[in-house]
């Protein structure tokens, strides 16, 4: 309904625009409306244009530019692209990574006064409740895992990412089901572990703009649309957390556990920071800053266990969670 007026009343306006042209203008404007009706609404967010000129009281007009074909090759772009000046450009643009947009995108934005999509956002809360039905239906089984982050840049040459591999194998062995971010690099290396070990290693992808592809090595694989539906997963079905060198998003999920855990919303939750020479940095300004302006207390830097040996993260976590398999 909503596309099919957007698209009526723009066709309209160029009608308008084309009245003393001929049917030739006529045919190509309703081209390219027809355009602008196969856009999937959540990419309607990035086309601002769409929204804001191609409504019932519109007086601007289009102009409708040549599009330059482009390799079906195309490297990954950096930086932010000039906005589309036509509908077909839009379309077109589409197809470029930099623009591809998640639900997560789309339910974060800030509304704007005269945003047409602002009443859905109620609605969307049905498809978030059925990530949470999936997840906790899939993951029902799982009732001794443990959570390994990490890069997912780290390459199979590289000495974190053989030491993933051999922590979720002693994981594994020990009675725990590896649980990961399911991509590339430490996660995959995890994984791995588990998996070459004949036991569960469970992988929790997110849909991103840039795809992250599933790695070969889960026994289970969950797709999330939803970052916080999915963090809520490892939380919830993990014993440990196992922390390897990381970007943003592994600091992210570090902070949240240790903030979970300050704040008591889960107990008995060891976290194991893997590589002391990564982390020394971070630690070293935890203590001389964070400590030293009295925003934590001395109690809270015990919270991490660090460690550079896997039997010895493995062994801590099974101390300290009691578990022994029978």
């Amino acid at each position: 309904m909503l596309t099919a007026a957007l698209t009526s009343s723009a066709f309209n306006a160029t009608l308008t625009k084309h009245k003393n042209g001929s049917r030739e203008k006529a045919q190509k404007a309703q081209k390219e409306f027809a355009n602008f009706a196969s856009l999937s609404p959540a990419n309607f967010t990035f086309i601002k244009f769409e929204l804001k000129n191609l409504s019932m009281t519109t007086k601007k007009k289009l102009t409708k530019k040549k599009i330059q074909t482009k390799p079906k090759t195309k490297p990954l772009i950096t930086e932010q692209p000039q906005e589309p000046e036509t509908v077909a450009e839009a379309k077109e643009m589409e197809k470029n990574p930099y623009w591809l947009t998640t639900e997560d995108e789309v339910l974060l934005r800030s509304p704007e006064p005269d945003d047409i999509f602002k009443s859905s956002d109620s609605w969307r809360v049905f498809r978030i409740l059925g990530e949470f039905v999936n997840g906790f239906d899939s993951l029902a089984t799982i009732t001794h895992g443990v959570s390994v982050f990490g890069s997912a840049r780290t390459t199979e040459d590289n000495e974190h990412y053989k030491a993933a591999r051999e922590t979720g194998k002693l994981l594994a062995e020990a009675g725990f089901e590896v649980i990961t971010g399911g991509g590339p690099g430490i996660m995959e290396a995890a994984n791995r572990g588990a998996f070459e070990a004949g036991k569960i290693s469970v992988g929790c992808n997110i849909e991103l703009p840039f795809e992250q592809s599933a790695n070969p090595y889960q026994t289970k694989s969950l797709t999330f649309k939803y970052f916080f539906v999915r963090k809520t997963m490892f939380i919830k079905y993990s014993n440990a957390y196992v922390i390897f060198p990381g970007g943003f998003g592994t600091l992210d999920e570090l902070f949240e556990a240790l903030t979970l855990i300050q704040t008591r919303k889960i107990r008995n939750f060891p976290v194991v920071l893997f590589g002391s020479s990564y982390w020394k940095g971070l630690l070293a300004w935890l203590t001389s800053t964070m400590l030293n302006e009295k925003n934590i207390n001395s109690e809270d830097l015990g919270l991490m266990h660090l460690t550079d040996s896997p039997k010895d993260a493995v062994d801590f976590i099974t101390k300290c969670c009691g578990f022994n398999e029978k």
